[in-house]
């Protein structure tokens, strides 16, 4: 039986989409697959640095992996940061590793995801970004299958 949960986080500032990835951060575990789609500017790269600095990692080596496929992070829980837009097929993605690397010990978080998304896990949490504006964003949460929907449910 699938299970899914929503839930949508209306950031008004950077302070709040930190505290945002703070939270989620918490509620990661290894194996915890993040899709994060939204438009150029969305947001992000924002997330996954506050997820990063969340688990121990130095914000400034949080960058966007666009030029180089996927960045590697240590924190408290290995961290696996996969910029796909500059991807022409999931058969690229699949040739960087990142099947073994969903499969991990550690936290992978995808931007563009939507582009590989015929391989990602079935357990997989997806948030779309939208650009508000200037300052704002807002988050839409959806964790299909038991632990994305147990980090959504804990969200709420």
């Amino acid at each position: 039986m699938d299970t899914a949960s929503e839930w949508t986080f209306q950031s008004t500032s950077e302070t709040e989409t930190q505290r945002l990835g703070t939270m989620l951060a918490k509620l990661l575990e290894p194996g915890t697959v993040i899709a994060l789609n939204g438009n150029l500017g969305a947001g992000k790269t924002r997330l996954v640095q506050a997820i990063a600095v969340a688990l121990g990692v130095d914000r400034e080596q949080v960058n966007s992996p666009t030029f180089v496929l996927i960045q590697e992070y240590q924190g408290s829980l290995p961290l696996y940061h996969f910029d796909t837009y500059r991807l022409q097929d999931t058969d690229e993605f699949l040739e960087l590793g990142a099947d073994d690397l969903l499969y991990a010990n550690g936290v992978c978080l995808i931007e563009w995801a939507d582009k590989v998304a015929e391989v990602l896990p079935r357990d997989l949490l997806q948030i779309n970004i939208e650009h508000s504006s200037e300052t704002a964003r807002t988050f839409h949460f959806k964790g299909q299958g038991p632990r994305s929907t147990k980090i959504v449910d804990a969200l709420k």
